[in-house]
């Protein structure tokens, strides 16, 4: 359940991140950064697998708290700082006469 979770959380973040580059860009940059999205999901799972083996079980914690949990569960923090940075907007020039 909490695998589904994350993934939904996931699906969620890749339509806003789509249609927001596509509205304020255009298609194919929405395409692209859904792309690099697809790309880092699939490539960070990997490497938070990894991690995740060295330090549990394939048990887990629990029946919902697995060692593919935990792994996206990682994920999930590290992606969401990493987002945090990628898409945050500039200030433009009518922010920085209010401030």
């Amino acid at each position: 359940m909490i695998s589904a979770f994350i993934f939904f959380i996931h699906l969620i973040f890749g339509l806003v991140i789509f249609t927001k580059k596509w509205q304020d860009e255009n298609l194919q940059s929405g395409f692209l950064n859904l792309a690099l999205f697809g790309i880092l999901f699939a490539v960070g799972w990997t490497i938070t697998g990894m991690i995740a083996k060295v330090f549990m079980e394939q048990k887990g914690l629990g029946m919902q708290f697995d060692r593919d949990t935990f792994a996206l569960s990682l994920l999930t923090i590290t992606e969401y700082f990493f987002y945090r940075f990628y898409y945050k907007e500039e200030p433009t020039a009518i922010d920085k006469e209010i401030q």
